[in-house]
């Protein structure tokens, strides 16, 4: 019976999670993704490129990491000592059962809160971006911002305004 409700269930799980999937295809959403962009993808959307753009440099930006001051439960380990009785059973060929019982002594551990603790917490992490114009050899597709790895920004920072640059990028937006 128990082995019947998880195969109904998981029947259940399955028709769910490939009904939800379809909801999230842009079929009749114009194409989107359903990410609210008309054209693609969004300017913010950090979804990572397949394949390499290229284009001619319109700009570099490098973000810095941001971190503010912030606090948190310090958490401890506390054990306790305790003992328990464990039953001991033993029988004999001819049917005479004999049980003794021994206390067992363990360590009952969990943790606690003491205080609290500083720590820095990461607001914003750390890009390195490129902006491109003239996408892939599309004069339309301008001002288009790219996420790009150290390197990549790196070789762009050297490069002139308005050169040739190919690169494949770690994600979309800055």
């Amino acid at each position: 019976m128990l082995s019947k409700q998880r195969l109904i269930r998981a029947g259940v799980t399955v028709l769910l999670v490939a009904g939800l999937g379809a909801c999230g295809t842009g079929a009749g959403q114009g194409g989107s993704g359903g990410h609210g962009a008309a054209g693609g993808h969004s300017a913010g959307d950090a979804r990572p490129q397949q394949d390499g753009v290229s284009g001619l440099r319109a700009g570099i930006r490098h973000v810095q990491k941001k971190t503010v001051k912030a606090k948190r439960p310090h958490m401890v380990k506390k054990c306790d000592s305790a003992t328990k009785r464990v039953k001991h059973t033993k029988r004999s060929g001819r049917g005479k059962k004999k049980t003794w019982y021994t206390t067992e002594r363990y360590q009952d551990c969990r943790k606690v809160r003491q205080g609290t603790e500083s720590y820095r917490r990461v607001v914003r992490h750390e890009k390195w971006c490129v902006q491109l114009d003239d996408v892939n050899g599309r004069a339309g597709k301008d001002h288009v911002w790219y996420r790009v790895t150290p390197a990549t920004y790196h070789t762009a920072l050297g490069k002139d305004e308005h050169a040739h640059l190919r690169f494949t990028p770690t994600g979309n937006g800055c």
